[in-house]
C-alpha cells in the first residue's frame, strides 16, 4: 500500500488516499520517515541489515548450498553472536535456502487414468 500511495500521492494526496484504504496517513508517514532516515528503525531492523549481508556473504562463498544449520554454524565460527531462528528467518525473507541432497521421497505411485475399474451399471 505504501508504494501505492507514493505513486499517487502526486495526483490525490496523501490523506484521501489513506481514507479509502482505511490506514492512519500517520502509518504512511512513519514508513516514509524509517526509509529516509535507517537510524529510525527497530534495533531488529537495524541488526537484520547487517546480518542480511553476513548471511548473504557465507551462502555465496559455500557456493550458494549450505542450508540454515550450516550457516548458522559458520557465523557462530566467525564471532557472530546470532540465533539459529534469525538464520532461518532471514534466509527465508531474502529466498536463500541450502541444496538437498539425494532424490525426493516418492511415498504414494498414483494409477494410471485407464487402470481404473468400470462402473457396473
Amino acid at each position: 500500500m505504501i508504494a501505492f500511495i507514493d505513486d499517487h500521492r502526486a495526483a490525490h494526496g496523501v490523506e484521501p488516499i489513506c481514507k479509502v484504504l482505511s490506514i492512519a496517513p500517520s502509518t504512511y508517514h512513519a514508513h516514509v520517515a524509517k526509509r529516509r532516515d535507517p537510524a529510525k528503525l527497530s534495533a531488529r531492523a537495524r541488526q537484520d541489515v547487517i546480518l542480511k549481508i553476513e548471511v548473504r556473504r557465507v551462502f555465496d562463498e559455500n557456493f550458494r548450498v549450505y542450508g540454515v544449520r550450516k550457516i548458522w554454524r559458520q557465523l557462530k565460527r566467525e564471532g557472530f553472536d546470532i540465533a539459529r531462528c534469525t538464520v532461518s528467518r532471514l534466509m527465508r525473507t531474502m529466498g536463500l535456502h541450502g541444496v538437498i541432497r539425494g532424490k525426493s521421497v516418492r511415498t504414494t505411485i498414483g494409477d494410471c487414468p485407464g487402470s481404473a475399474p468400470m462402473a457396473q451399471n
